[in-house]
């Protein structure tokens, strides 16, 4: 046989590999799914796509596996670029297996994490796989052991996010709990350790796939999808604008976009957006769009712990995490969930180098019996420890009010935020006035021939001492009170003279942050 036929021969095998069998490929296509192949397509550059491993075969044998050892063994592994930076991908193979993992699937999964780490790139896994080959035993579940390990590893040296979009149960879950950040697809993709079945027989609850672990469900309740989507086009589309905010890895900063809309814009509509009373609800995230570049923002974690937003923007071209209290929902209180999401966000951006800014609008945290059983001083300590924790620059901006614990942990100047800005109309304080009078003054309220009276008089008397909008200002626990309208360039500015900042930090080999 001469090369040219060797030559041959390999394309053969090649185009039988890509194209895979028909039958499977329709059956793929008549549950609204696409192949590993057509979403790997979509996902990076077109033509950038370099194939590892494309003919590794499994060496298993029993149970009639001997006999069936299709090429790439149920995974499709590679590189290629998403708006030319480089990025490494493995995608489930639902048509091979039924995307099952066995030894020789993990094992390529194992060496495509590793080239990732090595090169400093992003991974991407799309998700759509039975769980472990049951016929391989022991050898699946350890390959799942390296990929977690593996996880454990890249976590916070390069961007890990994981794409549901198929089942995914049993111990094959935690992968992508253990990554940066999880995408799903609605219909189409499920997370749970134990399916509907086991449920029905252990605890007699009947409910659906979707409705035990579907996207909606994650998205909304557990928090486990930070989003979710109708369809895979639009899911996919909106990772290769994950990984436009995001750095390649922990050395690099996160790559910088052509800004148009002018770092001096003064937004005039933030002076009639907010209102004045403390007590009324407004929307942050039009504060948020008018304040960051062209209004555009990536929210994470939308739909769960709604009374925080966290979000990705640009800022003079430049990507900032935001951290902001959301009034339109609990009046933005900080509770067991939402103090959780913030801290995961804030360990986030700082593990990879993206500056915060906090938008505080908060009156507390909420209270109540089921907050503190269910561990808030545990919780509300995760977010208080990220901030303490975090190195990157690190702007906060007072809208309204700031009461208690909650001023405090939403990155003060006395936890190391590095400017603190305020607008005119802000009350920073250990609560609000009426709650205050009530304690500080309870005595004489009492003993009043009018004790509503007095206790408007008394309220009045301590706003005027303790919390007017300058009192934190003469005490050098806010940098400036500005013009609202003025919040853009005042937060492009300092976050510009705050781009070189260095941070030293105790030597050790970890911390031990609340759990």
């Amino acid at each position: 046989m001469t090369m040219a036929e060797r030559v041959a021969e390999l394309v053969r095998i090649r185009q039988e590999v890509q194209g895979g069998a028909p039958a499977a490929t329709e059956a793929q296509h008549a549950k609204g799914k696409l192949t590993a192949r057509e979403r790997i397509a979509l996902l990076l550059d077109e033509g950038s796509f370099h194939e590892v491993e494309q003919l590794r075969r499994h060496r298993a044998s029993g149970f009639g596996l001997e006999h069936k050892r299709p090429h790439t063994d149920g995974v499709v592994t590679g590189w290629g670029t998403v708006e030319g930076r480089t990025v490494f991908v493995y995608a489930h193979d639902f048509r091979i297996f039924g995307g099952a993992l066995g030894e020789a699937h993990a094992t390529k999964i194992h060496k495509i994490m590793d080239m990732a780490i090595a090169a400093g790139a992003p991974l991407v896994s799309l998700n759509d796989g039975a769980g472990a080959r049951i016929q391989e035993g022991v050898s699946a579940l350890a390959g799942y052991g390296g990929i977690f390990q593996r996880n454990t590893l890249a976590s916070g040296v390069i961007p890990q996010i994981s794409v549901m979009l198929g089942p995914c149960a049993g111990g094959a879950a935690y992968s992508p709990a253990l990554t940066d950040f999880v995408f799903m697809v609605r219909d189409t993709s499920q997370m749970f350790i134990t399916g509907p079945d086991v449920v029905r027989a252990v605890t007699g609850e009947e409910i659906t796939q979707n409705g035990l672990g579907g996207a909606d469900v994650h998205a909304g309740t557990s928090g486990v999808a930070h989003f979710a989507y109708d369809d895979e086009e639009t899911c996919i589309a909106e990772v290769r604008y994950l990984i436009s905010m995001l750095p390649s890895n922990n050395r690099a900063t996160p790559p910088a976009a052509p800004c148009s809309d002018p770092a001096d814009r003064r937004c005039e509509r933030l002076l009639d957006l907010v209102p004045l009373d403390g007590n009324r609800p407004y929307d942050m995230r039009e504060v948020i769009a008018e304040i960051v570049d062209d209004g555009e923002h990536m929210e994470v974690h939308e739909r769960w712990a709604t009374s925080v937003i966290t979000t990705l923007a640009r800022l003079g071209g430049r990507v900032v995490g935001i951290v902001a209290s959301q009034p339109q929902s609990l009046a933005g209180v900080l509770d067991i969930h939402s103090s959780e999401k913030a801290a995961r966000f804030v360990q986030m951006c700082d593990a990879f180098s993206i500056p915060l800014v906090t938008l505080v609008d908060v009156p507390g945290f909420l209270p109540g019996v089921g907050q503190e059983h269910g561990g808030i001083i545990r919780h509300g300590a995760k977010l208080l420890y990220a901030y303490c924790n975090a190195t990157v620059p690190r702007v906060q901006v007072i809208l309204r009010k700031a009461y208690g614990g909650a001023y405090i942990v939403m990155d003060s100047r006395s936890i190391g935020t590095d400017v603190s800005l305020a607008w005119p109309a802000n009350e920073i304080a250990v609560m609000g006035a009426e709650g205050a009078a009530n304690v500080v003054f309870r005595r004489q309220i009492a003993q009043a021939d009018d004790p509503e009276a007095v206790r408007q008089q008394l309220v009045k008397e301590y706003k005027a001492e303790l919390m007017h909008p300058y009192y934190a200002a003469e005490r050098g626990l806010v940098d400036d009170v500005i013009d609202p309208a003025d919040t853009r360039s005042a937060l492009i500015g300092a976050l510009e003279m705050l781009r070189t900042k260095h941070a030293v930090t105790p030597a050790r080999k970890h911390g031990n942050p609340p759990m």
